[in-house]
């Protein structure tokens, strides 16, 4: 412990012209004290640390020294092209990890350069939950992430519906989707058509109850399978606030090599999205009803029906369209008002005469 805060202590020196007792307590997460013993120790050890006192000293390298110690181990290294999003670093644990390999690049770097990461800082952020909901980081996050950098194989508790389930699986990788951290993986002991199988069973069963790629919000699944791009139905995605359980074995699974992560996420999101999609409504809209459908409704779904839709004589648009239920069509078009008439289903165009007569009572008639 103490060696890697000495070797810290000198990647800071090199890194800043001087540094104060107080900065170098608060960077190390120490006393003042105890960075004067370390400075001491490193003086001892060879190190010329030089300390200046007064209101404008504090403890620099002299001579020019410069440490051999820049060496980015390899958790360093893959946390550091990691670095632009810190929010999923503290939340897979591999903060300190990004913290030594951004030191250690920043010690590396010429003195003109080496205020890079601040300059960088102040002028990108990123900010991935959803508004108006508050971040939750599930417990088992880095169990998981670990065993994602390290190919093992993880024995994983998870709910489903009303009931736990047990898999044992091969973790390829973490997405996180609006604030929800997400693992695709596959179930081990299976290849080939066997696991494609078992996928279209589990798909079948969970689709009800899925909370997939996209953050939906009914439902208390926690998986469905899809196909990855070699065409097998074999990899799946489970949210990982729904596993009650995991623990990494020993065991490395040999990975796909052909699997793409970000081709595969794209891939399942626009499944489910589109899964979701299982009626249709009939609409005309106005011009200005046209431009904001695709805000109010699935954006894919609406832009596509409006390819097809042409004006009438009155400069409406008649447009047959895909939506998850009655119910949640109800809720999106009531924000189009005046813009939007439901011509079908009758029981949606019941609904929306209803919420007429009830804003007529509302406000009056001219």
């Amino acid at each position: 412990m103490r060696a890697a805060r000495l070797i810290k202590m000198v990647l800071l020196l090199q890194s800043r012209p001087t540094m104060t007792a107080a900065e170098l307590a608060r960077e190390l997460e120490v006393s003042e004290r105890t960075v004067t013993r370390d400075a001491q120790a490193l003086s001892e050890a060879g190190v010329p640390v030089y300390a200046e006192r007064g209101r404008a000293g504090g403890y620099r390298l002299i001579g020019g020294y410069r440490t051999r110690l820049t060496g980015l181990a390899r958790g360093e290294a893959e946390a550091l092209f990691l670095s632009g999003v810190p929010g999923a670093l503290r939340e897979m644990g591999l903060e300190d990890a990004a913290s030594a390999a951004r030191l250690k690049v920043s010690a590396a770097l010429l003195p003109s350069l080496r205020d890079a990461s601040r300059t960088a800082a102040q002028r990108f952020h990123l900010d991935a939950p959803n508004w108006f909901r508050e971040p939750r980081t599930p417990e088992l996050l880095p169990a998981v992430a670990d065993a994602v950098w390290d190919d093992r194989r993880i024995a994983a508790r998870y709910r489903r519906g009303q009931d736990e389930v047990v898999r044992e699986l091969e973790p390829y990788g973490l997405v996180l989707k609006a604030g929800v951290w997400y693992l695709c993986a596959r179930v081990a002991g299976l290849t080939g058509a066997a696991r494609a199988a078992r996928a279209e069973r589990s798909e079948r069963s969970e689709r009800s109850a899925d909370e997939g790629p996209g953050g939906a919000e009914s439902g208390t699944g926690s998986g469905s399978g899809s196909g990855s791009g070699s065409g097998e139905s074999s990899y799946r995605v489970y949210r990982i606030d729904r596993f009650t359980a995991v623990e990494a074995g020993e065991e490395r699974f040999a990975r796909d090599e052909g699997f793409d992560l970000p081709a595969f996420w794209a891939e399942r999101a626009e499944q489910f999205a589109r899964s979701l999609l299982r009626a249709e409504v009939v609409v005309r809209l106005s011009e200005r009803g046209v431009r904001a459908l695709p805000h109010s409704v699935d954006g894919p779904a609406a832009r596509e029906a409006l390819e097809v839709a042409a004006p009438d004589a009155d400069g409406w648009v008649r447009v047959t369209l895909p939506v998850e239920s009655e119910e949640v069509a109800h809720a999106q078009l009531r924000g189009l008002g005046p813009e939007v008439e439901v011509l079908a289903p009758g029981t949606l165009r019941e609904r929306f005469a209803r919420d007429a007569r009830r804003l007529a009572g509302l406000y009056g008639t001219p």
